[in-house]
């Protein structure tokens, strides 16, 4: 299906001319076009973002993955309270989980101390937040898909005997 596969390549790389796309899919220039165009206006395709390796980004920032326990309000269940902590600067991403946590934040700050006052001022006094879990970043191996970070082979690692 066209929509399945235009996506899927998209979304491995979306600066890729829509000239290799219509030959990697067997369409013309101006049907991948189209559909592009139609995804971007139904709000299927939302935006493009690089994917940046922040181990080679000096000042980069801090973030962290924050788990938050929350009490579904009636009539709104989870959708409230999300939207709720969607609109914080600070936060990039809220999904919703099964398991042992409702809500999983990913949030981007300049220090370490940030995200800890968003954590404590912010989100922990929302109404219905009951807890949260902050796991700080500390490195990126894969991310996307695509590997971070030096590639090679880690010379310290070799142990001959």
């Amino acid at each position: 299906m066209m929509m399945d596969k235009l996506l899927q390549i998209l979304s491995g790389n979306a600066r890729l001319e829509t000239r290799k796309i219509a030959v990697m899919m067997g369409e013309s220039e101006e049907a991948v076009k189209a559909q592009i165009a139609a995804y971007e206006k139904e709000g299927v395709i939302r935006g493009y973002k690089p994917l940046l390796d922040y181990d080679k980004i000096e000042d980069a920032p801090v973030e962290a993955i924050i788990e938050v326990r929350v009490s579904p309000q009636r009539n709104y269940g989870f959708d409230e309270i999300a939207h709720t902590i969607a609109d914080y600067d600070e936060v990039q991403s809220v999904y919703l989980m099964s398991g042992a946590y409702d809500l999983q934040l990913r949030v981007v700050g300049h220090s370490y101390k940030d995200i800890a006052l968003f954590v404590s001022q912010r989100l922990s006094v929302l109404d219905g937040v009951l807890s949260t879990a902050t796991h700080f970043l500390l490195s990126r191996y894969k991310e996307s898909g695509v590997i971070m970070g030096s590639v090679g082979i880690d010379e310290r690692r070799n142990i001959s005997l």
